[in-house]
């Protein structure tokens, strides 16, 4: 039990080392979400003041609304980016020494999912820091109440990027999959609009956008930063996580990848 202790911690201090001394990375990551608040918020201030569902207020600005949205990208571009780093760690050989050691390998998996989803997490509160400077606050109880909805997601989304991680053989080929992969998944979303205007625009839309699991995601945070727990997107959530887990352990077996080269 204390060696499992051990390799969870070790494989977290690399992870963050390799954080540390990437700092364009944590740039990128501060960089692409204001970027997108505030054209987007440009375009739509004084003419989207709309309606929505409780916990929220009755009318709320649309440069609240997209804050949880953009965690979310903050999330999902840092899982897809952890995943890029497993397959340079494939290619140069040091992730077969690591599934080759005596943990199990689902605890090494889950430690790598703990590494990605702590920087994550760390990015997210430095976003909604610099949101706060521009003037978009929330509550004090709602910054600690979305520690655990970003917990949960960026596990899924970290388990979302070991499942592809798993299927890519060169590097080359990651940047081509995170594209097909990232973009519809966050603008086929509550990320930027609710549901009801997405049910405006198509049915068919807004019914990818409801059982998209980013969705979920966004939506648990959404309704942490109120102070709410939403249930059926916390089960949606670990639903997912468990699902794409699985592919990934799967995807990681070494007798699968000895049986495909014989």
């Amino acid at each position: 039990m204390i060696e499992m202790f051990v390799a969870l911690y070790g494989i977290i201090y690399r992870e963050g080392l390799r954080f540390i001394y990437q700092r364009g990375r944590f740039f990128s990551a501060l960089v692409r979400p204001l970027v997108w608040l505030i054209v987007f918020a440009a375009g739509f201030r004084g003419a989207l003041g709309f309606s929505i569902e409780p916990p929220y207020e009755t009318y709320i600005t649309y440069e609240v609304y997209i804050i949880p949205g953009l965690c979310g990208m903050v999330q999902l571009f840092n899982g897809m980016q952890s995943s890029l780093s497993l397959v340079y760690d494939r290619e140069m050989g040091s992730m077969r020494l690591l599934l080759t050691s005596p943990m199990p390998r689902w605890w090494l998996l889950f430690s790598k999912l703990c590494g990605g989803t702590i920087i994550s997490i760390i990015q997210v509160y430095a976003f909604l820091a610099v949101a706060a400077i521009f003037g978009i606050h929330f509550s004090a109880f709602g910054y600690i109440a979305i520690l655990p909805a970003l917990m949960v997601s960026g596990l899924m989304l970290g388990a979302l990027g070991l499942v592809l991680s798993s299927t890519i053989k060169q590097l080359e080929n990651f940047a081509g999959v995170m594209n097909f992969v990232i973009f519809p998944m966050f603008f086929m979303s509550t990320a930027l609009y609710p549901l009801w205007k997405m049910a405006e625009a198509s049915p068919i839309l807004r019914y990818i956008c409801a059982y998209n699991p980013f969705s979920q995601a966004i939506e648990l945070i959404r309704f942490a930063l109120y102070g709410e727990f939403n249930g059926i997107a916390f089960l949606w959530v670990v639903g997912a996580m468990i699902i794409f887990m699985a592919g990934a352990l799967w995807g990681y077996n070494p007798s699968k990848s000895a049986g495909a080269k014989r």
